[in-house]
């Protein structure tokens, strides 16, 4: 293990063990230099990883924070650089889209800070079902910050937002923070997913972050019980 990976292993395990305060920025770079003896460069690929992996974020002129959704949860909470889209997932099937709802709306305290933004910046806010080969598989609905993620229109929505992400506004999506839970079907799943009040949907809570650390995304995607599985890998390092 390099310095810079031990450093990031170290200052991963202060941040979930609660070291830090998740209102306030942690030490900046140079004073963690100090405490590890070693360059600025050093830590700041240090940071890079934590950062990469959704654990933190930079804002410029205020220092480099922890993102809150990627500690604060009791339940299954999945780490993942999987964040190719439904449509890429599965390319050799037809995809397709149909917009339930979408809408500019500010944020509610919750969306705003798993977006890490504040309550006066506008969200786009949509509800879409994935169909695949004509058959509903996934009900979707998202937040995403209207400042980051711009030119969302029609078009976009009825095709890949993830596509329109990496192709047109030229970001990179790093990383994401699941969590995955059961829950009684809603009025939604019924119509749309084509579910029995009594049937289970499993509800996976997702927060997307690009390879600077800042969330994009906010959502929650609804799958039938007989549609969806979860598997893992454990890599043993």
């Amino acid at each position: 293990m390099t310095k810079y990976e031990s450093i990031s292993a170290e200052v991963r395990q202060r941040i979930i063990s609660g070291k830090y305060s998740i209102d306030d920025p942690i030490p900046d770079e140079i004073t963690l230099a100090k405490e590890f003896g070693c360059s600025r460069m050093t830590m700041k690929r240090a940071l890079d990883i934590l950062v990469q992996e959704g654990l933190l974020y930079r804002k410029r002129g205020h220092g480099t924070f922890i993102v809150k959704s990627a500690i604060q949860n009791s339940r299954v909470n999945v780490v993942s650089k999987e964040t190719a889209g439904l449509t890429n997932l599965l390319k050799n099937k037809k995809v397709t889209s149909e917009v339930i709802k979408f809408e500019v709306q500010f944020p509610s305290e919750t969306v705003a800070a798993h977006l890490a933004i504040d309550s006066k910046t506008p969200v786009y806010y949509l509800i879409r079902l994935r169909l695949v080969e004509d058959e509903p598989y996934v009900l979707e609905k998202t937040y995403m910050p209207t400042t980051i993620i711009t030119g969302i229109n029609d078009d976009v929505l009825h095709s890949s937002i993830y596509q329109h992400i990496k192709e047109k506004l030229g970001l990179t999506i790093a990383g994401s923070h699941r969590k995955i839970r059961a829950c009684k079907s809603d009025e939604l799943d019924q119509k749309h997913l084509e579910c029995k009040a009594d049937d289970p949907i499993l509800e996976v809570e997702h927060v997307g972050f690009l390879d600077n650390g800042v969330p994009f995304e906010y959502s929650f995607s609804r799958h039938r019980y007989d549609k969806f599985e979860v598997t893992t890998v454990n890599i043993k390092r």
